[in-house]
């Protein structure tokens, strides 16, 4: 008789994604990592009597890591899996029947 039936999802607590206040302390401290990294690329380039070749180096971290810093603070989160058939948001591409207008 239990054949039937339909399986139950059986829902994880490993499935269930961050917090939203963890993520973004994540990717806060992450941002302010970066930007420590690079006032220190700033100090060694300006300050310190290194050879050119060290100081071009230098320089283009400084330049290069705020925006590397801004790409990693505005990624949101880990990606989830991808939409199976099975899931109710899989196609919300089409207009339902009873949603479209007249003359479409």
């Amino acid at each position: 008789m239990k054949g039937w039936r339909r399986k139950a999802d059986v829902h994880q607590v490993t499935d269930a994604k961050p917090s939203l206040t963890a993520d973004i302390r994540k990717r806060e401290i992450s941002y302010l990592i970066k930007m420590g990294i690079r006032t220190i690329c700033l100090i060694l380039a300006v300050v310190v009597p290194l050879p050119w070749p060290y100081r071009l180096l230098f320089i283009a971290a400084a330049v290069f890591l705020p925006y590397i810093a801004v790409i990693g603070a505005n990624e949101r989160g880990e990606a989830g899996p991808p939409p199976t058939f099975q899931s109710p948001e899989a196609n919300q591409t089409e207009i339902p029947l009873h949603r479209r207008e007249i003359g479409s």
